[in-house]
């Protein structure tokens, strides 16, 4: 993996190797190798004001083909890599709670995020559980109660739903040992009031994976703070879903390129909100 953005050193086809004339591995002009998990979490950090909790931040994490497909046959996994998925793992890592919507549960699969031994220390030093929370939007409520999701997580996976929502399906989510959060009237979710109920939970390190409408309706609330975008060397054609979905804004949201990292053509890009 080697790093284009932010320009760090001079690049040459005669930089000097990594570790040499002060060129650190991974940076242009370093050595083409592959990042540890410590270093991914370095570039991806959450801003200071969510790591104390202040305020809080949320970042999508999408991969994206050439021609703007955001999944293949409905699924977001051929589109990937081996390097996406890694970085993938950090960005769990590094969250309070995955925020997803549950269209993608149900068709990714969704299982409860897992503990990783090599970011136990940190998580515990920044005071978080052994791994994120998830926390899915769904307005029905009509979800298979005996997944590993609900069934086995490390932590309670929470449900984001309307006032509105039918009282049977509550009764059965929590019967299942999900905690249902109220976060909008009637039956749909406010993404605004997702955030903030989440924060008040003393989530503020927010990822969201999608899919797609949910994505959608948070840039739509003018709630995203961070997009991490996964641009895979792939053309699909066909009628696959963009990265976000739903009616468009009345003005785009301009966001700033923060970093952008590359390995075998695929591009791993870091925006942020202006």
């Amino acid at each position: 993996m080697r790093r284009l953005f932010p320009v760090t050193d001079v690049t040459d086809e005669t930089a000097a190797p990594a570790g040499e004339a002060g060129t650190p591995a991974g940076t242009p002009g370093g050595e083409l190798r592959e990042w540890s998990p410590a270093e991914l979490a370095a570039a991806y950090a959450y801003p200071e004001r969510a790591r104390e909790g202040r305020q809080p931040w949320l970042r999508a994490n999408m991969v994206s083909t050439l021609d703007g497909a955001a999944q293949h046959e409905g699924r977001s996994q051929p589109i990937s890599c081996a390097a996406d998925m890694r970085i993938f793992g950090v960005l769990r890592a590094l969250a309070d709670v995955v925020v997803v919507g549950a269209e993608t549960v149900r068709q990714e699969g969704y299982r409860p995020a897992r503990a990783r031994a090599e970011f136990a220390a940190a998580r515990e030093a920044a005071g978080q559980g052994p791994a994120p929370v998830i926390a899915v939007v769904t307005a029905s409520l009509d979800l298979d109660f005996t997944l590993p999701l609900f069934t086995s997580p490390l932590a309670p996976t929470l449900l984001l739903t309307g006032a509105g929502a039918a009282p049977e399906r509550v009764a059965a989510a929590e019967r299942a040992g999900a905690r249902v959060v109220t976060a909008g009237e009637g039956a749909g979710v406010d993404p605004a009031r997702a955030v903030r109920a989440l924060a008040g939970l003393g989530h503020t390190r927010l990822l969201t994976e999608g899919g797609p409408r949910l994505l959608g309706q948070m840039v739509a609330a003018g709630v995203l703070d961070e997009l991490c975008l996964t641009v895979a060397p792939l053309l699909t054609a066909g009628d696959a879903q963009r990265i976000a979905g739903g009616p468009s804004v009345t003005l785009p949201r301009r966001f700033t390129l923060k970093s952008m990292l590359e390995e075998d053509g695929f591009l791993f890009t870091r925006y942020q909100r202006t």
